[in-house]
């Protein structure tokens, strides 16, 4: 777990700074998640690809509900995570030394390429069939 603050602007909103947390877990290893808000309240959670948001430091990245751009000539240390729902939109701006030094350590625990020996296919397959009754 990586706590951060982030600026969340929405559309014709003014930014707002909002606490944050950058999560990964082993049992979803290609995975991580970017929970916005503070804990001790119900966090919004977006869950999407640790490749992607490794992909955004460098270039922009990503299509549908998340894209993420890496930092801009106004703020350079910067990335963008546009996320996006039926509800609306937002743009959360975030450290991106904080976020690369997020990604160094889950690639630390699970090193790029080796996700699929971290799958545990037999609770995946017994939660997607629980979901079905």
């Amino acid at each position: 777990m990586c706590p951060v603050t982030v600026q969340v602007t929405a559309p014709e909103q003014l930014p707002v700074p909002l606490p944050a947390q950058l999560h990964y877990d082993m049992a979803d290893p290609y995975a991580v998640c970017l929970s916005l808000g503070a804990p001790a309240a119900k966090p919004v959670n977006w869950v999407f690809a640790r490749d992607l948001l490794a992909e955004g430091l460098c270039r922009p990245a990503g299509m549908g509900n998340v894209l993420v751009f890496p930092g801009h000539r106004c703020r350079p240390h910067f990335m963008r995570i546009l996320l996006r729902s039926t509800a609306g939109a937002a743009l959360v701006e975030i450290s991106g030394s904080e976020v690369a030094t997020f990604l160094r350590q889950t690639f630390l625990l699970v090193p790029s390429g080796s996700e699929s020996l971290h799958v545990d296919l037999d609770r995946t397959v017994a939660e997607l069939t629980r979901r079905g009754d």
